[in-house]
C-alpha cells in the first residue's frame, strides 16, 4: 500500500502531464496513394514474361503443299519399328488437332503435347495438321512447321504421314520416347540395370 504522502508526492510530480487523446496504437492500414516505387515495381513485375522452355522456332520454313508426305526418323530407330509406325500399326493413344490454330498457337500445343506423351508413358500419337488444300498459294502453312519442329523435340523418335483411313497427308504418325518410368519398369522386367 501507498501512504497518503507517497500518493501527494506522485500527484505533485504529474501535475504537468496531459492525457493522450488519441488511441495508442499504430496506424498499420495501406497507404492509399501509392508511391513511385511501389508503381515501378508494378510495371517490372507485368513486363517480365516468364522465360520460353519451348525451343521450337517460328522462323521460316520450306513450304510444303498438301500431297508431300512426311517422313523422318531418329538415328538408332530400328527398321521394323518404323515400318510399323508408317504402315500405322501402332495403336494411337493420344491425338492432337491443329486444325484452325495459328502458328504460335500450333508451336506452344506441339511442345506441350509431347510433353505430355513422355510423362504419361504414350509412345504411338496422332497429330492431325491439315492439308492446306483451301489455301489460295497451296501451302500446308502447320504441316510445313511440324516437319521442322518434331525433329527439334528429343522425345520424338520418328514420325511419319498417316495411313488414308487416319487422314493420311493431313496428319502424321508420331512415335515418342519412353519416360524415365517405364525405361525403369524395363529394366526390372529384363533384369538389366
Amino acid at each position: 500500500m501507498t501512504s497518503r504522502d507517497e500518493r501527494l508526492s506522485f500527484l505533485e510530480e504529474m501535475k504537468d502531464v496531459r492525457r493522450i487523446r488519441k488511441a495508442n496504437k499504430a496506424d498499420v492500414k495501406a497507404p492509399k496513394d501509392l508511391t513511385p516505387g511501389h508503381l515501378e515495381r508494378q510495371r517490372a513485375a507485368v513486363d517480365q514474361r516468364a522465360p520460353d522452355r519451348n525451343p521450337l522456332t517460328s522462323d521460316m520454313v520450306e513450304p510444303l503443299t498438301a500431297h508431300d508426305v512426311l517422313s523422318w526418323q531418329r538415328p538408332g530407330v530400328q527398321h521394323g519399328v518404323f515400318k510399323k509406325l508408317r504402315l500405322g500399326h501402332y495403336p494411337i493413344e493420344a491425338r492432337l488437332d491443329l486444325h484452325r490454330m495459328t502458328v504460335e498457337q500450333a508451336r506452344r500445343e506441339v511442345f506441350g503435347f509431347v510433353n505430355d506423351c513422355v510423362r504419361y508413358g504414350l509412345r504411338s500419337v496422332i497429330i492431325l495438321h491439315g492439308k492446306g488444300e483451301r489455301n489460295p498459294d497451296g501451302i500446308a502453312q502447320l504441316k510445313s512447321y511440324l516437319a521442322k519442329w518434331l525433329p527439334e523435340l528429343s522425345d520424338v523418335l520418328a514420325f511419319h504421314s498417316a495411313q488414308k483411313h487416319h487422314g493420311g497427308t493431313g496428319a502424321v504418325y508420331v512415335m515418342v520416347r519412353k519416360g524415365d518410368r517405364d525405361k525403369q519398369r524395363n529394366r526390372e522386367i529384363h533384369g538389366r540395370r
